[in-house]
């Protein structure tokens, strides 16, 4: 079989190997087989960080045609294609037929027999993948440290100023350059360069021409957050993409495919490019730049085999928790210290206040682990009220929590970014595409929003809409996405977090007034002094642990505490019935499964129960205490 050396750096060879062999037993299923044989290699020990990642590894470092892995969310679905499945190629010297397999790669070799009677026609799917939204950067810098490729230069190019990496590009807005038309004639569309089994594949300076180099800057690569960084992806999908959804994340591994006859199709607008792409006619030019981007800024990626990310936390095992039972029962025997040692973190981060600390840990492993019709169950969203508008304390706090969680994004509800800001993914029908927008995030986001930096004004109608919309993920979590005509509901699971003055305007599932112990001339320095020293990564390490797996445990009640609940729910209804409603008897109850699930336990018990009631009486009369004080506060 083929060494690792070979399945990672030459994919094609293995899968045409296989084509080959199957070419005397029709029925051999070897597609099935190549997919199998793939994956078989990434469950070995530690193969899989042996796959270069386009995550940390830039393109121009990469070897067209050989095997990477992509961590990505789908972002936008693209109609499906039509490829040449099985074609015949024709030697012209000596006539000699040779049946080609065209599955994982978008370029046939020269000499196609398109008059074949043995040309097999398939069909592929096309996924655009971006980098996950809001990945914190320690989890960036974790995935690429526990990588065991080490990217070089080739030998057979020198990267130059034309190869700049992603980040790059925004700095080159005024770069102006005409465009390159000259390109060498074996690289074009006309006559490919044959793409697979060339250990030694060169990638000529034709790969990017200065035409698509000045291009990156106008090309939209549709992040859904602004300032995003990183590449994103053609993924074509060959099996089962009905089991994929818009805004899945994953981990694809693939074929890399950046052929510069790709950005020549993208370029030419002659007949013999439409002869190569007949779709290509069909296309209008705004949906061609959207649908076929300059490989070299967007490369082609085609799934082998796709891994559904439930997280995206480089700490915790590839593999589910409950295969890893070594460190499933390690974590859990820790986890009360562990919460104990975060809740004093939290105390000293919310000025003091240990009961917000209390509610913000809950919050944050909060996670919609099932839905009741509309209802989404587990949903916790927080308003910490009371926020100091002094010392950048809200962008501060929120800066604590990246450290924390491996997704996040910040939104402060200024007039102006309420008003401007385009939150709503809308459909685009003249370019044929999704335009992504602030709330396609993926699953388990943490989305602050400070609406400490509210002023007066008016919101128009982009700024109403979008409060609606903040309303509705808050609320049902759920986005509506606009497709001009109509609306369409897409789920979605973000945990939100309100830091306000007084009682947000928009809903909550709680409420908590912070009291800080901190003296207002003292808190810049107070909180100067929080930040954690990069010593202390290993205990970083194990508050992002805990928060992941909290997230992640299931959770049971019990029949017996079942009535022991409905008992004490009635004996407090008997007293005053206004005093506890239905609403606040499920919050009770969602802060008890909270309250058990950060502490390891899986399933309620009575003292988790208590606990959960003690804590909401003390919140409870907190609100009324300052509702008395601030009487004009609703």
């Amino acid at each position: 079989m083929p060494s690792t050396h070979d399945w990672i750096n030459n994919p094609l060879g293995v899968v045409e190997g296989m084509f080959a062999a199957s070419q005397n037993n029709p029925n051999s299923g070897w597609e099935a087989k190549a997919v199998e044989y793939f994956k078989d290699r990434l469950k070995e020990k530690d193969a899989h960080t042996s796959v270069p990642s386009l995550n940390d590894v830039p393109l121009h470092y990469l070897k067209p045609n050989s095997l990477v892995k992509f961590r990505c969310l789908i972002q936008d679905m693209y109609d499906p294609e039509f490829f040449m499945g099985v074609y015949e190629t024709v030697d012209p010297s000596t006539n000699a037929k040779v049946l080609r397999c065209g599955k994982y790669k978008d370029v046939t070799e020269c000499g196609v027999d398109f008059n074949s009677r043995n040309t097999v026609t398939a069909e592929r799917q096309t996924f655009y993948c971006v980098p996950i939204p809001g990945e914190n950067p320690w989890v960036k810098d974790s995935y690429a440290g526990s990588s065991q490729t080490r990217v070089l230069p080739s030998t057979s190019y020198v990267p130059s100023r034309q190869k700049r990496s992603y980040e790059e590009d925004d700095d080159m807005d005024d770069m102006d350059t005409q465009p390159q038309k000259q390109r060498d004639p074996h690289t074009g569309p006309h006559c490919p360069a044959e793409q697979h089994g060339n250990g030694d594949c060169k990638r000529q300076e034709t790969e990017a021409p200065s035409s698509q180099v000045a291009s990156a800057s106008h090309l939209d690569l549709n992040f859904p957050l602004p300032g995003e960084k990183g590449p994103s992806c053609l993924v074509k999908v060959y099996k089962d993409w009905d089991n994929f959804k818009l805004n899945d994340t994953l981990e694809v591994f693939g074929i890399l495919s950046v052929s510069p006859a790709l950005s020549a199709l993208a370029d030419e607008k002659d007949a013999s490019s439409s002869l190569l792409d007949p779709t290509e006619c069909m296309e209008t030019a705004a949906e061609q730049r959207v649908h076929s981007p300059p490989a070299s800024l967007v490369p082609r990626l085609h799934m082998l085999y796709a891994k559904p990310l439930p997280h995206n936390n480089p700490l915790l095992p590839s593999i589910t928790l409950e295969d890893n039972s070594a460190f499933l029962s390690s974590t859990l025997s820790e986890m009360a210290s562990v919460r104990a040692e975060l809740l004093t973190y939290f105390t000293h981060v919310l000025l003091g206040d240990a009961l917000a600390a209390e509610y913000l840990i809950l919050h944050l492993i909060s996670n919609v682990y099932s839905r009741r019709d509309v209802l989404p169950l587990g949903k916790f969203t927080l308003n910490l009220s009371g926020c100091p508008t002094v010392a950048s304390y809200t962008e501060r706090l929120y800066q604590i929590l990246q450290q924390l969680v491996p997704s996040s994004f910040y939104l402060g509800m200024s007039l102006q970014n309420m008003n401007q800001m385009r939150l709503v993914p809308k459909k685009d029908y003249v370019a044929n595409r999704l335009v992504s927008g602030a709330l396609q995030l993926a699953r388990n986001t943490s989305l602050f929003l400070d609406e400490t930096k509210l002023e007066q004004g008016q919101l128009d109608t982009t700024g109403v809409r979008n409060v609606t919309a903040l309303g509705n993920v808050i609320s049902w979590q759920k986005v509506d996405y606009d497709f001009n005509y109509h609306q369409m509901e897409f789920p979605c699971n973000i945990n939100v977090l309100i830091a306000s003055e007084g009682r947000s305007l928009l809903p909550s599932d709680c409420q908590i007034h912070l009291q800080s112990q901190v003296a207002v001339p003292q808190m810049e320095e107070y909180m100067s002094s929080i930040h954690m020293h990069p010593q202390a990564s290993s205990q970083l390490n194990k508050l992002r642990i805990y928060l992941s797996v909290a997230r992640l445990l299931d959770y049971s009640i019990s029949d017996e505490l079942t009535k022991s609940v409905e008992d004490d729910f009635v004996d407090m209804r008997k007293d005053d019935p206004q005093s506890i409603s239905a609403e606040d008897l499920h919050r009770m109850l969602v802060v008890a499964r909270l309250l058990s699930l950060s502490l390891g336990q899986t399933s309620l018990s009575r003292d988790s129960w208590l606990r959960a009631k003690h804590i909401e009486e003390l919140r409870r009369s907190r609100m009324e205490q300052h509702k008395c004080v601030n009487g004009n506060e609703p």
